[in-house]
């Protein structure tokens, strides 16, 4: 279900990233990463897969995205071993060596796509089987070289490929796609990386985070994802490259040891959002060795059990996915910027115990809590919140406020001119901005519910007209904003006898 329709693509624009956290840092760590080959790294250990987010703080709007993508829906393990409807099960890949011909590749989306050439072999897996008509993408691994190639629908010529789209990754960067690029995935993102793959499972660990899918994203992608594939808008769905992780205290002991490493990897390097799709399915490899109904017992985690976190102050430079590496001395403030009106609150987080602080004074307070009240007019230099370590007093991180004015509240009606009929009806409209309660009250001529003469209007905004034409035969409908009823908007309506 991947959206490349060339719908998708016209809907693009810059999503606006979150800005750095700074850090107080006693050291800078960095786990090992996954390779691929034996002899290439899968992203450079810094990069933001392969970065544990286990201490990172709950992002306040989880249980809002949860809740969309679906609380009660267990997790599905989309890969296994055998054939599912005449292909693997799963995202198969390929690795070759540096001497593997390279192949031309024609592209749909060609202006968001690599040229190539692409090192896939023309026999190489696809996804789905030969006869798929599904994604069918198709993936090599160049292990002399250390470089991933990527193929969205993808179709082998005699001599080259014919595929939608295509992206070509060097694992030993931390190069992102140009932004609001796609890849061969729709998020932007490379899709190897996040593939469970079971010589993880033998090994023991798996080092990073794992791709996902949901039923609905937004039309809006955060870091490290490029790209988005919806046209929502609804606050309530959530972006492509959210991260989620398994609860802390989710307990695993009850499952196998191949679904406790599956697990584990959950709660600390957690799962992107990658592609709209089927909810809580996790993308990995096909594989003799998986036993297709222990990973069914996966199905056991639901949606419940996740949370989302803001990875935002990992971030060091929108366009690389390098990523800050914490420590437990690490201080992370969440969000580490924010547009606060006056007199009105900002909630902050932290990764571990601290007391807060706000510089200066005249620029607000904040509680235990983080709970951050702007003052009551905009102060004269930046205002910086700081969250002190409790059990490392010399080590804090912070955040930055800009306080703005209040903006006013205004009113609009539709449609702003009428004709109604005698005794026939007509509904209006009226939005109230900038203001939380869009409850209004409606008048005709000044009077509020209007009258026989005029006309009257209900709560809802139906104007009813009355039974004769008034003098003068244009009436006026008014609607109040309750939250600043010196805020109003007007319809002028004429009243016909026919």
């Amino acid at each position: 279900m991947f959206c490349h329709t060339s719908s998708c693509h016209t809907l693009r624009h810059t999503f606006a990233f979150i800005s750095l956290t700074v850090f107080g840092f006693a050291c800078n760590a960095a786990a090992q990463a996954p390779t691929i080959g034996g002899s290439c790294t899968v992203f450079p250990a810094d990069n933001i897969w392969n970065t544990p987010v286990d201490q990172l703080p709950v992002a306040s709007n989880s249980s809002t995205y949860v809740n969309t993508i679906g609380a009660a829906t267990g997790v599905h393990a989309d890969f296994g071993a055998g054939m599912w409807d005449g292909g693997p099960i799963g995202i198969p890949f390929v690795t070759v060596p540096g001497s593997q011909t390279s192949y031309s590749a024609t592209f749909l989306y060609w202006d968001e796509s690599d040229p190539g050439p692409y090192k896939v072999p023309l026999n190489a897996p696809i996804e789905g089987g030969s006869a798929s008509t599904g994604d069918r993408h198709a993936i090599s691994i160049d292990t002399n070289n250390c470089i991933l190639y990527e193929l969205y629908r993808a179709f082998p010529q005699a001599s080259s490929w014919q595929a939608d789209s295509g992206a070509i990754f060097n694992l030993l960067l931390n190069n992102l796609r140009p932004s609001t690029w796609t890849s061969a995935d729709a998020a932007g993102l490379p899709i190897f990386p996040g593939l469970v793959r079971y010589d993880e499972i033998a090994a023991g660990e798996i080092r990073h985070a794992l791709r996902f899918t949901v039923p609905q994203t937004l039309r809006a992608f955060v870091w490290p994802a490029r790209h988005y594939a919806s046209s929502l808008t609804g606050a309530q769905y959530p972006p492509m490259g959210a991260r989620f992780r398994l609860r802390a205290n989710f307990d695993i002991s009850g499952y196998s040891a191949t679904n406790q490493i599956i697990l584990r990897a959950l709660k600390k390097y957690g799962m992107m959002i990658a592609d709209n799709g089927s909810a809580w399915y996790l993308s990995g490899a096909p594989d003799s060795r998986w036993n297709d109904s222990d990973l069914h017992n996966l199905g056991a985690v639901h949606g419940s059990d996740f949370e989302l976190v803001d990875v935002s102050g990992l971030m060091i430079s929108p366009d690389s996915g390098q990523a800050r590496q914490a420590t437990g001395s690490t201080v992370i403030v969440t969000p580490s910027t924010a547009s606060v009106q006056i007199n009105k609150t900002q909630q902050f987080q932290a990764n571990q115990a601290v007391t807060w602080s706000v510089n200066g004074t005249g620029n607000g307070s904040i509680n235990a809590s983080g709970l951050y009240t702007a003052p009551s007019s905009v102060p004269s230099g930046a205002v910086t919140i700081t969250a002190t370590s409790t059990t490392t007093p010399t080590v804090s991180g912070n955040a930055t406020v800009t306080v703005t004015p209040a903006t006013p509240v205004s009113v609009t009606i539709s449609p702003t001119s009428a004709t109604v009929r005698v005794n026939r009806t007509r509904a209006f409209t009226a939005t109230v901005q900038n203001a939380t309660n869009q409850s209004v009250t409606w008048k005709v001529n000044g009077v509020t519910g209007g009258n026989s003469t005029v006309g009257t209007i209900s709560s809802l905004g139906t104007y009813k007209a009355p039974s004769s034409v008034p003098s003068p035969s244009t009436v006026t409908v008014t609607a109040v904003s309750l939250a600043d009823p010196t805020k109003s908007a007007n319809a002028a309506v004429d009243i016909s006898r026919r």
